[in-house]
């Protein structure tokens, strides 16, 4: 497919409409952590039952990713983001009626389909509408998502404490589904049309490197869900309140929207990501052994360095995958595949760190696995050598 080459004013109407969609990406899950404790005092709930709020959402991504394109074909891109964010706003609005923790997985795992729907559909989008900054869209993109979830995990534990309700602060943010929606709905004239799509489906099954893109993805948004799950209730463990261990995860995911931002606009300048790459992965592990080894002391440098490592990290995953094609058709599908792995990966790591909490009484040994994980991916980067590329996928 040839490069769509979108007039200025489209250009920004299409950003902000990515960047509004974007927003609506992590709420749903964001929230959950910081209102845990309230949920559990109304709600029966094991860490490791819990653990399925972020678990099975991120798994139902993962399986919707291997259906989401061939629905974008016949729906259209249009249509399909609008469907994801109308099932993304209902998931989030009915758990203003949740008594069960069936029903609030279900909620979850609903929102779950919402949201790959759409994760499937933007790399190839931005790969193609931007085909010259496709590393600083992608950046702008993920920050957009971040940026959603800064702001459900900062301000849900503040709605509860007005409203007395924890199942408000879970629903209000079908808001921005909302938001999302109207103006998607009232610029579809100055959205640009998708090009015909006439491309054969491509299988990536039987592709080794695109296993290997997918493993390094899924295990770096591993470290992301586990945290997003259970870096508020480690605090609050710790003898924080849910506020100011909301708060620290909002101030986290702030950390991960400038690295989002930044990151990518500073691996845009060359072809190899590598360098960038490890940098990152050290300043994760850096923080992980801070929050094991000084959890209350320098309590911010940990969350900070862990945002900034986070934050760049799913942006460059992505932005690499997409370096191995310059087909965006081709790239936006072994995106879909890696991101499809991925989540299924990335899913198991929240009900793993659960049931270690449970089992040792502490998520520190959880935070040592993903530490470890980290050290594997530093080998897995030498494997992304640019000049290689193109024989992967010959």
């Amino acid at each position: 497919m040839e490069n769509v080459r979108t007039t200025s004013r489209s250009t920004v109407w299409l950003m902000l409409a990515i960047v509004l969609v974007a927003v609506n990406l992590r709420p749903s899950m964001a929230a959950i952590g910081p209102l845990l404790s309230a949920i559990r005092g109304d709600i029966p709930l094991s860490f490791s039952l819990a653990s399925l709020l972020t678990m099975l959402p991120v798994m139902a991504m993962g399986l919707a990713m291997f259906f989401a394109i061939g629905i974008s074909q016949r729906l259209g891109e249009q249509r399909t983001v609008l469907l994801s964010l109308l099932i993304i706003g209902l998931a989030t609005l009915a758990r203003l009626f949740v008594d069960s923790a069936a029903q609030l997985i279900a909620s979850a795992v609903l929102a779950g389909v919402g949201i790959a729907l759409i994760q499937a559909l933007m790399p190839a989008l931005i790969k193609s509408r931007f085909a010259d900054n496709v590393a600083l869209c992608m950046g702008l993109y993920v920050t957009s998502i971040m940026g959603g979830a800064a702001i459900a995990a900062s301000f849900a534990p503040l709605v509860m404490m007005q409203t007395g309700s924890w199942r408000v602060g879970l629903a209000i943010w079908a808001g921005l589904a909302l938001l999302a929606l109207v103006f998607g709905w009232t610029q579809r004239a100055n959205l640009p049309p998708a090009t015909p799509r006439v491309t054969k489906k491509e299988s990536f099954f039987g592709n080794s490197r695109a296993w290997l893109l997918a493993l390094f993805f899924g295990l770096g948004t591993a470290s992301y869900t586990c945290v997003l799950a259970w870096l508020a209730p480690y605090y609050v463990e710790k003898g924080w309140s849910e506020q100011n261990a909301g708060l620290l995860l909002g101030f986290l995911t702030a950390m991960e929207v400038i690295s989002g931002l930044v990151v990518p606009a500073i691996a845009n300048r060359r072809r190899d990501r590598r360098g960038v790459l490890m940098a990152l992965l050290g300043l994760i592990i850096a923080g992980f052994c801070g929050l094991i080894l000084s959890p209350q002391h320098l309590s911010l440098l940990w969350p900070c360095l862990l945002g900034l490592g986070i934050g760049g990290l799913f942006p460059m995953s992505l932005i690499v995958s997409l370096d191995h094609l310059d087909n965006p058709q081709r790239a936006g599908g072994l995106t879909a595949f890696v991101q499809g792995i991925g989540y299924l990966i990335a899913g198991l790591s929240p009900l793993m760190a659960g049931m270690i909490r449970d089992q040792l009484g502490s998520f520190e040994w959880a935070w040592w696995s993903l530490t470890a994980v980290m050290v594997v991916m530093l080998l897995m980067v030498l494997r992304f050598d640019p000049r290689h590329y193109a024989r992967h996928f010959s």
